[in-house]
C-alpha cells in the first residue's frame, strides 16, 4: 500500500471511524494509519462486537466494514447496523469484486464500496467524500428541522378555533411563567405537541430551546445517554464526552413525549431532576446543575399505571402540577373547516400542487367522520388530496366503497335549512311569513340537525350522545322519535 502523497487532502478534524474487519492485520493497519489524518479509531473483530458497540451508544461518524467476516457477515451486519442508525455511512471493504454483493450493499444503504488491496488515497478520497455528504445531509436536516418548527408555530394559530381548545390557551396563558410543570395527556394525533410548544412560546423562555425528546423513540440505555450525555470512556466507543438534551434546554424548556414508556431505572434519574435541578452524565461523577421547564406528555393513564405499578407514584405527582387533557378531534368539529384549510395551503406550497379547497360534500364528511387518528389522520387526509389531486380515495375512505353521502347521511347546516324553509314557503305563494312561525321551525330543524350530527360522531352510540348533549337517556330517546331519526 503506498503512502499519501504530499498534496494530499487534509481528512476533517475530530470525526471517528468504526473499523470492522476480522483481520487484525487491517484493524492494526488503520489503527496506526487514520490517526495521522486527523480521525479517532474504533475496532471491532466482527459484526457482533460492532453492533454490541453501536446499541451501547457508540456512534461513530463512519464506519468501515468487511464484507467477509466468519459468523455475521458484512452484509447482513449493514442491515442491522441500518436498523440501529441509517444515518452513520458505511464503506463496505472485500477481496471479492462480486457485482451481487456490490448491489445488496448499495441497496441495504452502503455509501462506497473498496476492493481489497486498497490505496491508502482510495480510502482517503472515500473517507472525505461520504463524510461530506453526510455533513450536507446534517445540514440540510437541520434546516429541514427549522422549517417545521416555522410550519409548527404557524399552525398553533389555527388550533384554538373551538371552545375546548380557547379555554386550554387561557390555562396556559394562566401558567406560561409561574414555571411550573405541565403534563399533557390526550389519544395520538390530538396536537400535545403543539399545545407544549404553544406553552414554550407564551413563557419567558421563548427565546431559549424548546427540546423534544420522544422516550418511545429509543432502547433504555440509549434514551439515558440522550438525555443526560455521557462521560469519556463511559462505554465501548465513547471517545469524548456528549452534552444531552438536559444540557442543551438549560434554561429552556424539555418536552418529554409519549413519558409513560419510560423505564423505571429512568423514571428514577428524571425525578432527581426535577427536585434538585441536577443529574450526573453517564459513567460520570460529577453533577450537572440545570435550570428547565419541564412539560410532559402520554396518552395512557398514568393514574391507571401507578395504581398498578407501572409508573413511580412520586414522579407522577411531580410532573402532574398542572394537568391539560387534550380533546379528541371529534369533540373539536368547528376546527375541521380551519385545519383542512390550513393543511390544504400547506401542503398546496409544499408539493407545488394547487387545490383550491375542499368539495362541500367531503367537507360533510368531515364534519360527520369520527378522526380516530385525530389531527394527524386530518392532516394526512388533505395531504393525500394534494398530491393525488383528488378526493375520490379519501371520500370513498370516509363514505365507504359508495364514495357519496348515501350511506352517511351527514347533516347539513342549519342556516343552508332555513333558507330552504323560506324559499319554500315562496315558492308555495305565501305572501305573509310569520316571523315567530319561522323561528319556531328553523329551532326545531337546528335541534334535529345537531342531534343528527353527534349520532353520527358516536356511530349511533345513544349513551354516548346523551353525554356530549348533557340531556338524560330517556330524553335523548324522545328527541330521536320527535326528529324522525333512526339508524
Amino acid at each position: 500500500m503506498t503512502k499519501l502523497g504530499a498534496n494530499a487532502r487534509t481528512a476533517p478534524q475530530r470525526r471517528t471511524v468504526l473499523v470492522v474487519d476480522d483481520a487484525e492485520v487491517i484493524r492494526t493497519y488503520l489503527k496506526n494509519l487514520l490517526p495521522l489524518k486527523g480521525y479517532g479509531v474504533l475496532l471491532a473483530e466482527d459484526g457482533a462486537k460492532a453492533m454490541e458497540m453501536l446499541e451501547g451508544g457508540s456512534t461513530p461518524d463512519v464506519i468501515v466494514l468487511d464484507v467477509m467476516m466468519p459468523g455475521m457477515d458484512g452484509i447482513e451486519t449493514l442491515r442491522r447496523i441500518k436498523s440501529v442508525n441509517p444515518k452513520i455511512p458505511v464503506i463496505m471493504l472485500s477481496v471479492v469484486g462480486k457485482a451481487s454483493t456490490i448491489v445488496d450493499a448499495i441497496n441495504l444503504g452502503a455509501a462506497d464500496y473498496i476492493n481489497k488491496p486498497f490505496e491508502e488515497e482510495e480510502l482517503e478520497i472515500a473517507l472525505q467524500k461520504v463524510l461530506e455528504t453526510a455533513t450536507l445531509r446534517a445540514e440540510r436536516e437541520q434546516l429541514r428541522e427549522l422549517v417545521r418548527e416555522h410550519e409548527e408555530r404557524e399552525r398553533t394559530t389555527f388550533l384554538w378555533a373551538s371552545e375546548k381548545m380557547t379555554r386550554i390557551r387561557e390555562i396556559l396563558e394562566q401558567v406560561a411563567d409561574a414555571d411550573v410543570t405541565v403534563l399533557i395527556s390526550g389519544d395520538s394525533g390530538v396536537g400535545k405537541e403543539v399545545v407544549a410548544r404553544t406553552l414554550h412560546e407564551l413563557s419567558n423562555r421563548k427565546n431559549r430551546r424548546f427540546v423534544k425528546v420522544n422516550c418511545a423513540a429509543l432502547p433504555e440505555q440509549l434514551l439515558e445517554s440522550e438525555l443526560f450525555g455521557y462521560e469519556r470512556g463511559a462505554f465501548t466507543g465513547a471517545s469524548s464526552r456528549k452534552a444531552g438534551k438536559f444540557e442543551l434546554a438549560h434554561q429552556g424548556s424539555m418536552f418529554l413525549d409519549e413519558i409513560a414508556e419510560m423505564s423505571p431505572p429512568l423514571q428514577a434519574k428524571l425525578l432527581q431532576v426535577l427536585q434538585d435541578g441536577e443529574f450526573s452524565r453517564l459513567g460520570g461523577h460529577e453533577d450537572v446543575r440545570v435550570d428547565v421547564r419541564m412539560i410532559a406528555a402520554t396518552n395512557r393513564n398514568l393514574e391507571e399505571m401507578v395504581g398498578k405499578g407501572g409508573f413511580r407514584e412520586d414522579l407522577y405527582y411531580r410532573l402532574n402540577v398542572v394537568n391539560i387533557c387534550v380533546p379528541p378531534l371529534r369533540e373539536r368539529v368547528e376546527e375541521i373547516p380551519v385545519l383542512a384549510d390550513y393543511f390544504l395551503r400547506q401542503y398546496s406550497r409544499k408539493y407545488r400542487r394547487e387545490v383550491q379547497s375542499i368539495s362541500d360534500q367531503l367537507m360533510r364528511g368531515f364534519l360527520a367522520y369520527a378522526w380516530p387518528g385525530n389531527v394527524r389522520e386530518l392532516e394526512n387526509m388533505v395531504k393525500r388530496i394534494v398530491v393525488l389531486q383528488s378526493e375520490d380515495p379519501i371520500a370513498e375512505e370516509i363514505f365507504g366503497a359508495s364514495g357519496s353521502l348515501s350511506s352517511l347521511g351527514p347533516p347539513k347546516s342549519s342556516a343552508s335549512s332555513l333558507e330552504r324553509m323560506v324559499d319554500q314557503e315562496i315558492e308555495e305563494g305565501g305572501e305573509q311569513i310569520a316571523l315567530r312561525e319561522i323561528g319556531r321551525r328553523a329551532a326545531r330543524e337546528a335541534e334535529r340537525e345537531a342531534l343528527q350530527r353527534v349520532l353520527y360522531q358516536t356511530n349511533w352510540n345513544r349513551k354516548k350522545a346523551a353525554k356530549i348533549l348533557e340531556v338524560s337517556y330517556k330524553t335523548l330517546l324522545q328527541k330521536i322519535k320527535e326528529c324522525g331519526l333512526a339508524d
